[in-house]
């Protein structure tokens, strides 16, 4: 399956015709649908079995702590993915995609709204034909979970199970899902240090935190330690008042797009990615979470195209619509704002320059 380029580090490698079979399958049916795709299409998706493509390269692990050596899970193919029972589907009816924020995601209100809406932005262009709706923003106190401090690094915890529960009851009508997102780190259950994420593929819910994503979160001065918990009542809610909060900076507003646009793939029936380097490899660390691209492989795109139904030339000039808008909207100015409070916020996109090169690369192919 791989070859060993050093004692640390393995490529995983797999042959043209695997990677063929796995992204065409070879049920007639399902090889008669890819070939309906246009021509740009499928010479884009065609690049994942091409041995020196430019764009889809070979996952490549560094330590045996990565996801793939700790986490064996069976790959799962197109055909797979495709004839998957358990999986949801956006309808008609079921046609939007929610983002409820729990706390605040910035140091002010109006970094917190604008903090929001790149993500939402992101979103549309990412599940692109499908429609991204915020939720009011509500405090911890009204998810009614369970916190505690975490005793490696002293920082407070919220418990992101009682928060699935929560969203599941605000879930709206026309939901394909809910995804709540917190600058507050998260635990799943006792005995566990952390998680980044957990989601309910069953209830289309999901909760993500990007407290780890901070620049200085692991650093011994990190400001978000708690001194002392004082053993208050356990629905006295006052520790999260003035919580910390990171600095939004551009490599943490690219983590948080990549943990999100994951984490609802996954909400989609995507399972992670073992064929090639793909935004849904699994994470087990930041380091291995940073290597991942933003793209997903031509194989989970095919999937996600499947499902929800979209150009991939749309999609692609979406995503480089979203880089190329530097601000959002001007923040809504109320009277409660103070002053350096209205600033109307750039977006800080430079750490997605990359990426951008990467998309263009993908159009001129699109449109060869």
């Amino acid at each position: 399956m791989g070859s060993f380029l050093s004692l640390k580090m393995q490529i995983v490698r797999h042959s043209e015709q695997t990677l063929k079979t796995v992204l065409i399958s070879k049920n007639p049916a399902l090889v008669a649908q890819y070939e309906k795709l246009d021509a740009g299409e499928r010479r884009l998706m065609n690049e994942a079995f091409l041995p020196n493509s430019d764009l889809f390269g070979p996952i490549t692990l560094h330590s045996k702590s990565d996801w793939i050596n700790s986490h064996p899970e069976a790959p799962q193919d197109f055909e797979e993915f495709f004839n998957d029972p358990y999986r949801k589907t956006p309808s008609a009816e079921k046609h939007s995609i929610y983002i409820q924020c729990i706390g605040s995601l910035g140091n002010t209100r109006s970094v917190s709204e604008e903090y929001v809406k790149w993500l939402k932005g992101y979103c549309e262009a990412f599940f692109y034909g499908l429609t991204v709706k915020l939720l009011e923003p509500v405090p911890v106190s009204a998810t009614k979970c369970s916190f505690r401090i975490n005793d490696d690094t002293q920082n407070l915890q919220i418990h992101a199970g009682q928060i699935l529960k929560f969203l599941k009851k605000r879930k709206p009508e026309d939901a394909f899902c809910v995804v709540g997102i917190t600058m507050i780190d998260l635990y799943p259950r006792d005995s566990w240090n952390f998680v980044f994420g957990q989601a309910s593929l069953t209830d289309g819910v999901g909760i993500f935190s990007f407290a780890r994503y901070g620049r200085d979160f692991y650093s011994s001065h990190y400001e978000g330690k708690v001194k002392k918990l004082r053993k208050k009542s356990s629905s006295d809610y006052s520790v999260f008042d003035n919580y910390y909060i990171p600095e939004v900076t551009s490599v943490l507003l690219l983590r948080s797009c990549k943990t999100l646009t994951h984490e609802i793939g996954h909400i989609f029936g995507l399972r992670h990615c073992q064929w090639l380097a793909c935004l849904m490899q699994g994470s087990n660390h930041l380091e291995e979470a940073d290597r991942r691209p933003l793209n997903l492989c031509p194989v989970c795109l095919r999937k996600l195209q499947s499902a929800i139904g979209f150009s991939l030339k749309e999609r692609y000039r979406a995503l480089v619509r979203w880089i190329d808008d530097e601000s959002t909207d001007t923040p809504r100015v109320t009277p409660r704002h103070s002053r350096e409070d209205n600033v109307n916020l750039p977006k800080p996109v430079e750490a997605f320059k990359e990426w951008k090169e990467w998309l263009t690369q993908c159009l001129a192919l699109l449109h060869t």
